[in-house]
């Protein structure tokens, strides 16, 4: 194991976690919440660094992220653990629960990466900040090659590891999960302002794509998708917004989100937003990037593959429009 970063010692050997809001205070011989991070003696340590759980080289759209080198690969890997406990998680198997895992140092994730021709290493699958010095090792080393780094995350992290670890991501995918703060207290088991103020930073320093996962009767009401939509497009409106849909998983048996909902939600999303795209349901056009523009289909998906593109060094082809994707 390898020693924590951000703690302080307390009283009686106890530990105080200061790498995320969860602010954990940790007895000795006790784990914080995200089950990852252990105090040993005073001492709070990692037990996941280099342990890896789940390795694959990705398409960049299963992030997903569609506005960042469409049509590439990208090396996968992930860990155990999570600082959130969400009824309804989709990669319970490991953000709840312990997977075997192997070990991965640093180098070797890189020479991996490099080795398949991807583009980078996405640190994703469970929750990449309770992974955060692994990754802050992999990311410098994977910069130093010429790779990028994503990370596929619940954006509940202090702002001063995330300043820390920020210089050397290239793009974000945030799963913001409900614009409601009660909604992430009673089904999360988390605050949801973290999440917010992480969002408001890291797309002022990377590329960021959201991520809200639409449950019926949960986070699907009308006035909850405008006020999600409008927090976007008060940062930007070009920033992807991807309403998935929810199937039943973990704790969770409500029924899966229907269509209609999904198209109600980016319906409400392209009055503000330029980029919005409905997840987990088949059909090219709900994956498809449209010109805000001349509204042609300038980038077509079949679920994660890439049929056609239309756009060149950040423009449509077709009519000129400036296009937001990186790697075009």
């Amino acid at each position: 194991m390898k020693e924590a970063q951000y703690y302080k010692s307390e009283e009686e050997g106890r530990v105080k976690c200061l790498l995320c809001p969860q602010g954990c205070l940790i007895k000795p011989g006790q784990v914080g919440i995200c089950r990852v991070r252990e105090n040993q003696g005073g001492t709070l340590y990692t037990k996941v660094y280099s342990k890896v759980t789940s390795a694959a080289y990705d398409p960049i759209e299963k992030k997903p992220l569609y506005h960042f080198y469409p049509g590439r690969n990208i090396f996968s890997i992930g860990t155990n653990g999570c600082n959130l406990h969400c009824r309804f998680c989709q990669n319970w198997q490991i953000s709840q629960v312990d997977a075997p895992t192997e070990t991965m140092e640093p180098e070797r994730a890189v020479e991996l990466a490099v080795r398949h021709g991807s583009i980078g290493i996405a640190y994703t699958y469970a929750e990449p900040f309770i992974w955060f010095e692994y990754v802050l090792e992999t990311a410098r080393l994977s910069r130093q090659k010429g790779l990028k780094n994503v990370l596929v995350t619940n954006g509940l992290v202090n702002r001063e590891p995330l300043l820390e670890l920020l210089p050397y991501i290239d793009a974000m995918n945030i799963d913001l999960k409900s614009i409601r703060p009660g909604f992430y207290r009673k089904i999360c088991c988390g605050p949801q302002e973290p999440a917010l103020e992480t969002i408001k930073l890291s797309h002022t320093r990377c590329h960021v794509e959201l991520t809200n996962l639409i449950i019926p009767t949960l986070n699907d009401q009308e006035e909850d998708l405008r006020e999600l939509v409008d927090f976007v497009a008060s940062l930007r409106d070009d920033i992807p917004l991807h309403f998935s849909r929810y199937y039943p998983c973990y704790k969770f048996t409500i029924p899966p989100t229907t269509p209609a909902i999904l198209l109600k939600a980016r319906e409400i999303g392209r009055q503000k937003l330029k980029y919005v795209y409905i997840g987990n349901l088949a059909g090219a056009d709900y994956n498809s990037t449209f010109c805000p523009g001349c509204r042609q289909a300038v980038i077509v998906r079949d679920g994660y593959r890439l049929l056609s593109q239309k756009v060149h060094q950040g423009r449509c082809q077709l009519c000129g429009e400036p296009i937001s994707i990186i790697g075009s």
